[in-house]
This record gives C-alpha cells, structure tokens and sequence, in this order.
C-alpha cells in the first residue's frame, strides 16, 4: 500500500561543504534550541525511468532506496517550488503497480529501466525546539553517481539538504538558509540529485532529462505571432494539463479529475472553434476520442455534484421535514457509485485507448496541420472564430426562451445553449493572450452566463438522482417524503433560474460582440 508524504526542503552546495568543513553552528538560528546527532546513514538508491528519460524531463523521481528508516520505493511528484509528493511502497524486485500507474502518462508504454544509482553516506542532525520538538532534519550528503547505461560514467559531490519537519513552519528554512549562506553556501544549481547526476555523468550526445522548449508554428514575415501560434499554445496548454492532472486524478486529489476533464473539453472545442486555423479533417477523430475520455472523467465528477447538491439541501431543511434514514441512504447511495467510478476511472486511464490518446495528442502538436488562415494576423482570424461562437451561442439561448417554461423542452434546450456558452468561453480564452481586454471581458460574461445555466442543469440531474433514491427508499419500506421535499425545492430553484436567463441572454448584451469588434480594428490600425 503506498503512502504520501509532503516534501519541503532546500539543498545547498559550495566549497566550504566539498573540502569537508561541515556545518555551522545552528543553535544560532531563532527557534532552534538543539541540534541533536543522529549518526550516518548508508543510503543505496536505484533511479529507474525510461531510455529517453521522460519522468526526468517533467522532474519526476522514481527510485528504489536501501537503508536508513524509510526504504523501500519513493515516486517524487513536483508541488511547487521546493515543494514535493513523495508516494511511498514497499520494497520489491520491481516497480509497484501503484507507482508506475502514478507516471504511465509521461512513461506510456515505455519500459521503466534502471538509469542512475546513487550511493549516499548521509550525516544527519536533527534541529529541536525547547521541547525537544522536531522542527527540520539537516543532512550532510556525500554522494557518488554512477550512470547505468552505455557509456555512462560516475561522478562525486557533497550537498547540504534541510528538510522542515511534518508540519513544520515554512518561514525556518529561511532562518536555516541565512545561516548556511554566511558560512558560504549557496543553494543547488540542480534541482535534484538525480538532475546533478545526470547532467554530469551523461555520455556525450546523450539525453540529460532536461526540458525542451515546444515547437511553435512559423512566425509571421516579422517574426509576430500569427494566429496558428495562439491557438496552438492554447492547445499546448490543454495537452500538458491533462498529462499534468493524470497522477493527481488516480490519487483522487480534490477537483482533479474536473479539471482534466475541463481540458479536454478546452482542446475538443479549440478544434470546433478554430476550424479555419487547423484542420478539421484530422482534428475531428481526435475530438471523438476526447469526448469519450470526457464522459469516462464524467462518471466519477458527476457523482460528486450530485451527492454535494443533495447534501445542501438537506442541510438547508428543517428537521421536521426529514424523515428516514435519508442522510444513511445517500452516504451509500454515494459510496457504491464513487467505489464502482473509481475502478472504472483507474481502468480508463491505464487502458490503451487512452495512452493512445495522448501519442495521437503529441503528434498533433509536433506536427499541427494548420490552414492557410494560420498564417495570418491573430486579429483577423480568432476574432472571427469568437464571433462565430458568439452567434451560435444568441441562437441556442434564445431557443431556450422560446420553449415553454418547465418542461423536458425547456430543459434541453437550456442545456445545448450551456454547451455553446462553454465553447464561446473557452474560444474567447484562448483569444485573450491576442485580443486582450475585450476577450477578458467576454471571458467573464461567459462565465455568468454559464454558471446559470450549469446551475439549472444541475437541478435537472439532480431531480433525477432524488427519483432513484426515492424508488429505492420505497422499495426498503422507507418514507420517501423528504425526496420528495427535495424534488421541490430543486423545481423551485430550476423556475429561479429560468426567470434569471433573459437579463442575461448575449441579445441583451451586444456590448461584448462590439468591444470585440472594435478591438480587432484598433489593433489592425497599430
């Protein structure tokens, strides 16, 4: 079983630790009342990754570690600066499953070899509070490097590492680093050890697990960016967040799987929105298949929203008019959704349609068939394709005014013009880094807009939900009268709703299409 632990720690370097000085004294850093010797450690560790080194190059550490108190395998998964993940599993002869399924979005088939192994004499000391509390572990780490690959070599240095204990106070390591930096030590110019040793023991021409920067589309005869540089970044940006969100969406991290469900969303409707950029005619089987991963991330989203408008509700009555086990009910009506979700989610994303997916996604954009419009200024072609999309969108809403009120008719038609106000948001987004204030602007009213209308079909899920759970209430020998209190209310809110829809319907507000417009031609005039 693998567990996780938040990493936050620095590493330093310099003279005065490679000629064997040792530290300074830091019972002199405010907060510290001791630092207590914990002895040395021989620390063995194997780095595994693929031949090209993907998991590196997205500062992903996979290794096998003897020694100290926590052998065993540690995947190290970037936070923020200074900032990790370390997910933990027992030793084995190979990689955990777990571990592996947590980098399969950088590895895809790959196979995950042995690349670099460290052997580590580490000195450990341990900086107490006057109550013996453990405030931050500092080790002195000499360290040797050896390449596991062809023509590989080997390579010896001595690092300072601070790590601030669980729950430790951020603002120590600042103490701690303005203590080492007066002894003359600077932080690391690698970000790992792995980083360090791969860079210095990496045979000639080989790969060193560093970034490479992403291919664009041919700059204008001016060297600006043309509209097939914007929409592609937006595409670029969509593609590394769904592989981004993969880990945090297995671990089931709060809003991850919305979110990568929201970036393929932002690329199947880039496609839609863009057609006079990039080719639809090879762009469209890629959107079928983001679709389908979309509705796969759907499964487990949706019964999220469900469950938590449910639970408001019941928050929101009286306790006279909850009868029954209602809140039981829920939590295992709940339970056996997201268990069965869950295991379906893990399944897709570990299938090869998937895996599929992202190779078809990287060789989309390392290639891009973009059209002859793509050539052209950003300010020709995308705010054509945000009007478009605008158009539509008036079309779609006003449909939905003219359908009677609260009927099956009304719903629908609600729901098509909430798919059209996404799409028009996501183009405008997509637009801003091109047009600026006037697709901020519209990005917002999109956002309104769509919210309303996200709402209201929420309402509709949610009546349905409450039929079931009714059904199934009845069916126990159960009351099914608060469902059927909850059926109500949800009407309610749904009428709320579609009296709001007018004052915000895009025919009201033509401003956004003009400052569009006008934006485009201010522009054009520079």
């Amino acid at each position: 079983m693998a567990e996780t632990k938040r990493e936050i720690e620095r590493k330093y370097e310099g003279s005065a630790v490679a000629e064997g000085a040792g530290l300074p004294d830091l019972t002199k850093v405010a907060g510290v009342s001791a630092v207590i010797d914990k002895g040395v450690a021989e620390l063995d560790a194997t780095y595994y990754d693929t031949a090209d080194l993907r998991l590196a190059a997205a500062n992903r550490t996979l290794r096998r570690r003897t020694g100290g108190d926590d052998a065993g395998w540690h995947l190290k998964l970037p936070v923020s600066e200074g900032v990790r993940d370390e997910i933990r599993a027992p030793l084995s002869a190979t990689v955990p499953r777990a571990l592996a399924g947590l980098v399969r979005a950088r590895a895809r088939d790959a196979e995950l070899l042995p690349v670099v192994r460290l052997a580590s004499a580490r000195d450990v000391r341990h900086l107490v509070d006057a109550d013996g509390a453990l405030l931050a572990e500092v080790s002195v780490d000499a360290v040797r490097a050896e390449r596991l690959t062809e023509g590989g070599g080997t390579s010896e240095w001595t690092e300072i590492e601070v790590e601030l204990a669980d729950e430790g106070d951020p603002a120590l390591l600042d103490k701690v680093e303005k203590k080492l930096r007066k002894a003359g030590l600077r932080p690391s110019g690698s970000a790992s050890k792995l980083a360090r040793a791969l860079a210095d023991t990496a045979p000639e021409g080989a790969e060193t697990g560093t970034k490479t920067k992403s291919k664009t589309a041919s700059k204008s005869s001016d060297g600006t960016p043309t509209a097939g540089d914007h929409v592609l970044a937006y595409l670029r940006t969509q593609r590394d967040a769904i592989v981004e969100l993969d880990p945090a969406a297995r671990r089931d991290l709060p809003d991850s799987v919305h979110q990568m469900r929201v970036a393929t969303r932002r690329m199947r409707s880039a496609f839609r929105s863009y057609r006079k950029v990039i080719d639809r005619a090879v762009t469209d089987p890629i959107g079928v298949e983001l679709k389908w991963l979309a509705a796969e991330l759907g499964v487990d989203r949706d019964r999220e929203v469900l469950t938590e408008r449910i639970q408001q509700g019941l928050a929101e009555l009286p306790r006279t008019l909850v009868t029954g086990p209602v809140r039981g009910r829920l939590r295992t009506w709940s339970a056996a959704r997201r268990s069965g979700s869950r295991r379906h989610l893990i399944a897709v994303l570990d299938g090869k349609r998937y895996l599929a997916l992202l190779d078809t996604l990287d060789a989309l954009l390392d290639a891009p068939p973009l059209l002859p419009a793509a050539a052209k200024p950003p300010t020709k072609a995308i705010p054509k394709a945000v009007l478009r999309d605008y158009k539509r969108l008036s079309t779609h809403v006003q449909d939905a005014l003219d359908a009677p009120p609260a009927t099956e008719d009304r719903d629908r038609a609600m729901h098509e013009a909430r798919k059209k106000a996404k799409r028009t948001r996501y183009a405008a987004e997509a637009a801003v880094p091109a047009l600026g204030k006037p697709a901020k602007n519209l990005v917002r009213y999109m956002k309104d807009l769509q919210n309303l209308l996200g709402e209201h079909q929420d309402s509709v899920m949610v009546r349905g939900a409450l039929r079931d759970l009714a059904t199934q209430a009845h069916a126990a020998g159960e009351s099914s009268f608060t469902y059927g209190v909850l059926y109500g209310r949800e009407e309610q809110k749904a009428a709320a709703y579609e009296r709001d829809l007018p004052a915000k319907s895009p025919g009201r507000h033509p401003e956004y299409a003009d400052d569009l417009r006008a934006g485009r031609r201010v522009r054009k005039s520079r």
